[in-house]
């Protein structure tokens, strides 16, 4: 709209950005804004809210200083009941903010300011708001420029610049003296509470520049801008140009450039304006009526980013000796994560944990992450922690430390019966129902505690493939040998009859064969499942928080209970037999011995299903293991132990006259 208007400092806009910046570094999300009454400040106001809400700050509220606002009891509850303890301000007047603090004093006294550069003088004007505006922030253009005052060597008559608005401003502030002006007396009134006097007898004022040596750097830069558009202009001016030149002044003034003493350039920028540094100060008020402006930061342009600030824990820099907080909620720690609720600003909100496996490692998080698979989040939920690997560990696990004894002596306990089986191979004890097949028997028997060990210490591939498989073909042995015993318990009796037909299967092929038959189909199913879809090792990490089970996956679910479900039906079958033949009339008839060896591990199994679908991780390693043990030592209590009893503690049983 102006494109002759050249600025010698750039724009609010730049010192939003710097503000926003200092927000972001203490945290503050939120804001009041406060805008002088005559509409300088309005859209700066909604300018620096519209930016603070592009980077997630909120405004609470914004208030337009006017006569009428400073005395209205909503404006001032507004301002009292906010929990936004940092006021940014906008625009360049200042006289309606000295009301507002007679107003609310004590509210405001708790309320850290950011003062624009034109209010900088604020402190100096009015010593009452000393209490106000300390510890507070503003953001100031650099340097003065210490001006010449012996210009006037022979004096200076106010009379003759009566009618200066500035002359008249000095006069009635620094000599508190009447001014022509009386609106400008009756302000000065109602402000201090008491009249300036006449003082229009007062000749020389040359005493009064020495109050004022200084310029702001601007002041100086734009009038050394204009000469030297002007001298460029000069230079390329002929007579028959100088109408036009004198119209086309701003053409040099765009193209000013120039280096300072201090070896600054001077140019503008594409906005015409002048880049130059932002430098963050912080007033603290010395007694009631001195304040020490004290540099906190410079802001460099032309990016204005904020740089290092001084160590801003010193208690002098803030209120009440602490940081100031300005904040709708509390932030949300590590380990949670942001709520919203029904208020339409996002700076307020709740804290709610992360759920379960997720965390949050940064303070308000309106997210929280989820930990990768391998790893689940600590107690705080604010890191992943590598989980818990958790399978039956020689070295962790006491339970696998009772396994593997009593499998280790079960296995030498089954070894002690199968030496005394070969010692006393020859009595009639140990030959009846055949002695090979008691020796196949104890063999399985022993193999199969040695089984144990394949379930316990870390899985891998190998041991998942081997650990159903072989117990599933060792205990197949062990149940067909059985199952030979039971039908060749009824063979015997029945071949007793004359002239009986059963005579011929009378020997050691059939049983044999029964045992080939019977476990061979074990080991095709186990082929099979091994070639289709074996079990390999695999790691739940759902099933428990916190850690990773270790554990072998079956691979075909119908192969492993193929498997189980074969052993079953050679042990209900077997169990049938028995049972029927337990009342033959035989002086040492094994059905019997047989029939509770096969309920035992019957039994086991079955209670053993339950607890199988409903534990999970190690336990169910546990359950298999105890059902292992727990039917192998069926077979070998119900079966050997009696025999073992009669061959070492009642010898006088063990002869043929007692069998017979």
């Amino acid at each position: 709209m102006y494109p002759t208007l050249f600025l010698m400092t750039p724009d609010y806009q730049v010192r939003f950005a710097a503000i926003i910046q200092l927000l972001q570094h203490f945290g503050w999300n939120w804001i009041g804004i406060l805008t002088s009454g005559d509409g300088s400040g309005d859209e700066e106001s909604q300018e620096l809210s519209k930016m603070m809400r592009e980077h997630g700050i909120c405004t609470d509220y914004i208030i337009k200083l006017t006569e009428y606002s400073v005395k209205d009891i909503h404006t001032l509850r507004i301002i009292r009941e906010s929990a936004a303890k940092i006021v940014t301000m906008c625009g360049t007047s200042i006289s309606d903010f000295v009301p507002l603090c007679d107003k609310i004093l004590s509210v405001i006294e708790n309320i850290t300011f950011i003062f624009p550069p034109s209010w900088s003088k604020i402190t100096h004007l009015y010593n009452k708001v000393i209490k106000t505006t300390e510890c507070s922030f503003a953001f100031l253009w650099p340097e003065i420029i210490t001006l010449d005052i012996n210009i006037y060597p022979q004096g200076f008559n106010f009379s003759t610049c009566l009618y200066d608005p500035i002359m008249e401003d000095i006069w009635i502030h620094s000599i508190v003296c009447l001014s022509p002006n009386q609106y400008k007396n009756d302000y000065y009134e109602l402000i201090n509470k008491r009249s300036a006097k006449n003082c229009t007898d007062v000749k020389d004022m040359s005493w009064v520049f020495h109050l004022f040596t200084t310029l702001p750097s601007y002041v100086y830069r734009a009038v050394y801008v204009l000469a030297n558009a002007l001298h460029v202009m000069y230079m390329k001016k002929n007579t028959s140009e100088q109408n036009r030149f004198r119209n086309r002044l701003h053409k040099y003034v765009r193209n000013v450039y120039y280096t300072e003493a201090n070896g600054e350039k001077i140019y503008f920028n594409e906005r015409r304006e002048v880049p130059t540094n932002l430098i963050l100060y912080s007033w603290i008020g010395v007694g009631n009526f001195h304040m020490y402006v004290y540099p906190l930061s410079i802001i460099d342009g032309p990016d204005f980013v904020l740089d290092t600030l001084v160590n801003m824990s010193n208690p002098l820099y803030w209120k009440r000796g602490k940081i100031t907080v300005s904040r709708c909620s509390d932030p949300c720690l590590p380990g949670n994560r942001k709520k919203f609720g029904s208020s339409i600003h996002k700076c307020c909100y709740e804290c709610i944990s992360c759920p379960e496996g997720e965390i949050s490692n940064i303070s308000d998080s309106e997210n929280c992450m989820k930990c990768r698979n391998e790893e689940w989040p600590n107690k705080k939920k604010d890191r992943c922690v590598p989980r818990v690997m958790d399978f039956l560990s020689y070295t962790d696990d006491t339970i696998v430390a009772v396994f593997s004894a009593v499998s280790i002596l079960c296995f030498h306990l089954t070894a002690i019966i199968l030496g005394i089986f070969i010692h006393y191979q020859d009595t009639p004890i140990v030959k009846a129902n055949n002695r090979n097949l008691s020796y196949l028997l104890l063999v399985s028997i022993m193999l199969s505690f040695l089984c144990v060990f394949l379930f316990l210490g870390h899985p891998v591939d190998v041991t998942c493939m081997l650990r159903v498989t072989s117990f599933g073909v060792i205990f197949s042995v062990a149940i067909s040998s059985l199952l030979a015993k039971s039908i060749m318990v009824c063979i015997a009796f029945k071949a007793t009859k004359p002239g009986s037909l059963w005579r011929k299967w009378v020997g050691a092929k059939l049983p044999n064969v029964i045992i080939c038959v019977f476990s061979l189909v074990q080991v095709i199913i186990c082929v099979t499942w091994l070639s289709i879809s074996p079990p390999f090792q695999d790691r739940d990490t759902h099933s428990y928080q916190g850690k990773i089970i270790i554990q072998c996956n079956e691979g075909s679910v119908i192969g492993f209970y193929s498997v189980l479900g074969y052993m079953g039906i050679l042990a209900a079958v077997s169990f049938i037999i028995a049972f029927l033949a337990r009342t033959l009339p035989d002086s040492f008839n094994e059905a019997k011995y047989i029939t509770f060896s096969m309920l035992v591990f019957c039994s086991v199994w079955i209670a053993m299903i339950p607890a199988y679908l409903s534990t999970r991780g190690k336990y169910v390693v546990a359950v298999e293991v105890f059902a292992i043990m727990a039917s192998n030592s069926g077979l070998l209590g119900c079966i050997f132990f009696p025999k073992c009893y009669i061959i070492l503690f009642r010898p006088e049983l063990n002869t043929k006259i007692f069998i017979h």
